[in-house]
């Protein structure tokens, strides 16, 4: 850490294939495989740029955890899909049936699932994947997201329906 932070570009690129798999899951869960690739590049160059801010307070996983999601809460921003972050009010796949859970499925669910919140329209799925897979409070993620708590429990719970139907009809089809 120290060398990278002197400089060291050998160390920084050994920093960066350690912690490069789990900040490309987590862009790619925010924001989508198609966009997750430049995120993770975005957030290394960050990374690159800030180190020398670093001041060990938590984990450099952490702060880097941290790093990621503020790139991806700023591409957001900057793309202007705050307007398409929910879904829809009365949107009808949020009337259908629950699916079975993951577990139920078996190995294939956790793929459907993956291309499940690939589907969510941007804001939708960083609610879900904050909350959900990344263990956020609704307080933390209206802060992020610059939502109200109780806009953000929504869409969570439109997220989880919208994710339900996707399954259920993927299973129906199979």
């Amino acid at each position: 850490m120290a060398r990278a932070v002197a400089g060291d570009t050998a160390a920084f690129e050994r920093l960066y294939r350690a912690h490069v798999p789990r900040i490309l899951a987590l862009t790619r869960r925010m924001a989508g495989a198609d966009r997750a690739d430049e995120l993770t590049q975005d957030v290394f160059v960050r990374a690159w740029q800030k180190l020398a801010l670093f001041r060990g307070e938590s984990s450099l996983a952490t702060w880097l955890h941290r790093m990621a999601v503020n790139v991806v809460i700023e591409q957001f921003r900057t793309l202007g899909t705050a307007r398409e972050r929910f879904l829809p009010e009365g949107d009808d796949v949020l009337t259908r049936v629950a699916a079975p859970t993951v577990a139920e499925r078996g190995w294939h669910a956790a793929m459907d699932l993956d291309v499940a919140v690939n589907r969510l329209p941007p804001g939708a799925r960083a609610v879900f994947v904050l909350h959900d897979v990344e263990g956020y409070k609704h307080e933390e993620i209206g802060t992020l997201l610059g939502v109200s708590v109780g806009t953000s429990k929504s869409q969570l719970h439109r997220a989880r329906m919208s994710l339900r139907g996707h399954l259920t009809a993927t299973e129906a089809a199979s």
